[in-house]
């Protein structure tokens, strides 16, 4: 499709970049004299509804932060043909991608950068935002009075902090991504923290840490990459051991904050001396789990839980990330995408826990310790029954039902008895008319009180895993 000369009051001067899912164009703001950048959706994916929204979805993170250090997002508009497009900061010196191609940075070029990225992941973090794709591409340089002064932008992988609490799609830029990000697991700031210390081994050496190239690869990192000193005889031995430690794979391992990496990397780069605060990353005692509070308009871990740190990886753990790695090694990757967003996911809310696929597992609603809702839209799931997804409960009750009133669109159903262990149950399989198949169980759990599970899935063998998998501890 041709690009227009403009787009509302912006003229467009010509195309600075390029991907997938958007171009970026410097232009013109005639009513403010100004330069900027107006990034535009790809006419590819006009009519995909979940890239449309990640990509305002950019625009509003963008505009939550107000940095100095990360690109600020201006206005949002449509084009005449329905494409969303961004205006944001234009960055007129390139990146620090381009920087790096030319070679290593002079060391104290690459720490005042890594400072000032870091203080723009710090106000992000603040907003209650991760990036998850910190690299050296993403850090852009903007013309100031004497210099420059580097930037983060592009937060098309950006997350809500209560969004990334719960398991995540694998993704990222394979040499400059965290370990846990390519697992899917639960995140948290250590995860960007990571990715700054890959983008400062590349600042220094002029080259990323581990030389992967894909996201299969990522997950047999097993240590942090060799010596900096291998590739750059003049790094000092204080820098090396501060940037290594940010790129431990394990993340309790790691700078456990970016306030203590970079007032390391500071300290370390003025006095020449391994900071006093770096022991071995082998005596470090994992961080304690911080506990948070939940409520019905929050998902299951709210950010004071993104602090816990993931359970030590076992014998067994090692072997199945090893398969997993194997997986998405092949076939570009899409196999083991396949099969790890195939696996259910463990979604826990006090004494209540329940199995899910894990695209359900990102959404979740917690109204207490005995009540969990996780759906593909908990603000839907009252008022539209194709809404898939499980409901948890624990209800007084010491006789199982014999009927129910049947959820919308779906007809009475006759209750098939069983026993889970030394637990009476009814299980209506209810036959409906628009939605997903609906199963709801009644268990028995003592004289007084019993589980009731609803799930609906479009799978009815899929619905049937999710019940049994509910389980209530008292």
């Amino acid at each position: 499709m041709d690009q227009p000369q403009r787009i509302g009051r912006y003229a467009l001067v010509r195309r600075v970049g390029a991907g997938g899912f958007a171009t970026v164009w410097l232009a013109k703001d005639e009513q403010l004299d100004a330069d900027v950048a107006v990034k535009i959706l790809s006419d590819l994916w006009t009519d995909d509804e979940d890239v449309r929204r990640r990509f305002l979805a950019e625009g509003r993170f963008l505009r939550k932060v107000d940095s100095l250090y990360v690109v600020g997002a201006h206005d949002v508009g449509e084009t005449e043909d329905g494409r969303p497009y961004l205006v944001i900061t234009y960055a007129d010196l390139g990146t620090l991608a381009d920087k790096i191609k030319a070679g290593p940075l002079e060391i104290g070029d690459a720490v005042r950068i890594i400072t000032e990225v870091g203080k723009g992941l710090k106000h992000l973090h603040s907003r209650g935002v991760l990036h998850r794709d910190v690299k050296p591409a993403n850090v852009l340089f903007r013309s100031i009075a004497g210099g420059d002064r580097a930037m983060l932008g592009d937060l098309g992988l950006g997350k809500a902090v209560q969004d990334v609490s719960q398991l995540t799609m694998p993704g990222g830029t394979p040499a400059y991504v965290a370990p846990e990000q390519v697992l899917g697991d639960r995140l948290d700031h250590r995860a960007d923290l990571y990715s700054l210390g890959a983008v400062a081994y590349a600042a220094f050496t002029g080259q990323a840490p581990h030389g992967v190239n894909s996201l299969g690869a990522v997950m047999q990192i097993d240590k942090p990459p060799p010596s900096m000193s291998t590739l750059r005889k003049d790094i000092p031995d204080a820098i090396d051991a501060v940037v290594r430690r940010a790129l431990e794979p394990n993340r309790d391992l790691r700078w456990q904050d970016l306030d203590s990496f970079l007032n390391a990397l500071r300290e370390a780069h003025v006095t020449g001396k391994i900071p006093a605060g770096l022991i071995p990353a082998s005596d470090v005692a994992p961080a304690t789990p911080v506990a948070g509070g939940v409520d019905q308009e929050t998902a299951l871990s709210s950010a004071n839980q993104l602090t816990q740190p993931p359970a030590k990886r076992s014998g067994r753990g090692r072997v199945i990330a090893g398969l997993l790695a194997v997986l998405l090694a092949a076939a570009g990757g899409y196999g083991g995408y396949q099969f790890v967003l195939s696996r259910p996911v463990k979604v826990e809310s006090g004494r209540l826990s329940v199995e899910v696929p894990r695209a359900w597992s990102q959404k979740a609603e917690d109204t207490g310790a005995q009540r969990l809702l996780v759906a593909t839209s908990t603000a839907q799931w009252q008022t539209d029954p194709r809404v898939e997804g499980v409901y948890v409960e624990v209800i007084n009750g010491s006789k199982l039902p014999t009927t129910t009133s049947p959820p919308p669109g779906c007809r009475p159903a006759v209750p098939t008895g069983g026993q889970v262990g030394d637990q009476a149950l009814a299980t209506f399989r209810y036959e409906c008319s628009d939605g997903p198949a609906v199963i709801e169980q009644y268990r028995q759990l003592d004289a007084a009180t019993q589980l009731r599970i609803q799930v609906r899935d479009e799978d009815p063998k899929g619905s049937q895993t999710i019940v049994d998998s509910a389980t209530y501890q008292p």
